[in-house]
């Protein structure tokens, strides 16, 4: 059973920068051709895909977030992580990371019914 758990801080100050992790287990980051993304939701809106991570390092991610987001694994942990830089109130939201299906393609990394495995999502408030 693949699970995955996202930690972080729950508050971040605007301007500074977000920064949350993924541990994985019951799956390997790097088995060939999953991939791993962050997802947000932003109160009283929908789902949004940010960006991901493939099984090989490669990083893809959303053209309206691209400018202050970074993805990044480590490996030996089996984990993933997201950082957002100079945060506004508007990127308060619940944070997910979730699983790509064994169907999923570099052109649906967007569609977020492609995706098996989540997380239990944290809460993040942007606020001074």
């Amino acid at each position: 059973q693949v699970q995955l758990q996202e930690s972080g801080p729950g508050l971040v100050k605007p301007s500074q920068t977000l920064s949350l992790t993924c541990t994985v287990s019951g799956d390997s980051i790097t088995t060939s051709y999953y991939y791993w993304s962050w997802i947000r939701q932003p109160p009283g809106k929908g789902l949004e895909w940010m960006g991901a991570i493939a099984y090989d390092g490669v990083t893809y991610y959303s053209p309206s977030l691209k400018t202050h987001t970074s993805i990044s694994r480590d490996t030996s942990k089996n984990q993933f992580s997201l950082q957002l830089s100079s945060v506004t109130p508007e990127d308060t939201a619940v944070y997910y990371c979730a699983r790509g299906n064994p169907r999923i393609t570099i052109a649906t990394l967007d569609r977020l019914d492609e995706y098996d495995y989540w997380g239990q999502g944290t809460q993040v408030t942007v606020s001074s």
